[in-house]
């Protein structure tokens, strides 16, 4: 019984280590928020990008620049975020 009781509490799965669990929870939930809020910035900016729909002129000049170096050194991309 005394077994069961310490395992109960002191164990891996115990009483105590339900703080340790609360707390990585807490962390995962703020990655999760994190990773969230850059999904929906990558949303945006395929959504700009959509041939379908008429590309933002800007967003894909901005792009062009960026990938291919061919932006001027004194040149500053002002991001429109």
């Amino acid at each position: 019984m005394g077994f069961f009781a310490y395992y109960a509490v002191l164990g891996p799965n115990g009483v105590l280590a339900y703080r340790d669990y609360a707390r990585q929870h807490d962390v995962r939930k703020a990655e999760f928020a994190e990773l969230e809020k850059r999904r929906a910035e990558l949303r945006n900016q395929v959504a700009q990008l959509d041939p379908q729909r008429g590309a933002d002129p800007d967003m894909v000049d901005e792009l062009v620049r960026k990938r291919l170096n061919v932006a001027h050194p004194d040149e500053i991309i002002v991001p429109l975020d």
